[in-house]
């Protein structure tokens, strides 16, 4: 089972630098706003892309709703080169539960 972090939780973690965010929405939409520091691993190139990240540490995935963020976290925590599977969170609700700032452009 995944672990959810609200948004909340998830601004918490980033501004004190205890989460990498992935977000896993198309490029365009990461230009036009993501959470300050997020890295953007669209959901169809994780697949293929998932072992040029370093994934140590805490990671939170971000998806529009939620919902796609939780498969793309079961799917970082099953792969072989992951050790803290753990520590692998979706953000509950997605971008349409955060309130917070967003940066644009590329991170």
């Amino acid at each position: 089972m995944v672990e959810e972090l609200t948004p909340e939780e998830v601004k918490e973690k980033v501004e004190e630098g205890e989460v990498r965010v992935v977000d896993i929405r198309s490029p365009a939409e990461f230009e036009r706003g993501h959470i300050p520091g997020a890295i953007n691993v669209p959901m169809t190139r994780l697949p293929s892309e998932i072992d040029q990240h370093d994934w140590d540490g805490e990671v939170v995935v971000a998806c529009p709703i939620g919902k796609s963020s939780i498969q793309a976290a079961k799917l970082i925590g099953s792969y072989e080169g992951v050790e803290n599977a753990n520590r692998i969170a979706s953000m509950e609700g997605g971008y349409d539960a955060w309130e917070y700032d967003l940066e644009s452009g590329e991170a």
